[in-house]
């Protein structure tokens, strides 16, 4: 899907209209319109604020390929900031993370399987 469709289809999501997004990014309906219509493509500043404003990542509004993320984490999302850290381990740790997240998963899947039974 390319930018002007992903930020009509996100603006749609939050129920605004062009010139409600406009107000919230700092310019008219008119410039939002010719983004979402492929004419123009906004600045890097204006995608920042584009992404600010429909809170989803700038990566995501930018690439097809990125899943969805908020721009922000609530305060208390304790699980979202211990992941957002681990690009800060050494790849030998991130690797023992990753067999201890597939042996849970393992684990879980397993007793889910064995319940059902």
């Amino acid at each position: 899907m390319p930018l002007g469709e992903r930020i009509k289809t996100l603006r749609t999501e939050h129920g605004w209209s062009q010139g409600e997004l406009a107000q919230k990014v700092g310019t008219d309906a008119r410039q939002i319109s010719r983004y979402e219509n492929s004419r123009i493509t906004p600045s890097v500043d204006v995608l920042g604020r584009i992404a600010e404003a429909l809170d989803v990542s700038l990566d995501h509004l930018v690439f097809e390929d990125i899943p969805r993320r908020p721009l922000h984490t609530a305060a208390d999302d304790a699980l979202g900031d211990r992941l957002a850290g681990i690009a800060e381990l050494d790849t030998p740790e991130r690797e023992i993370l990753g067999g201890v997240i597939d042996a849970l998963l393992t684990k879980t899947r397993l007793r889910a399987i064995t319940s059902d039974g």
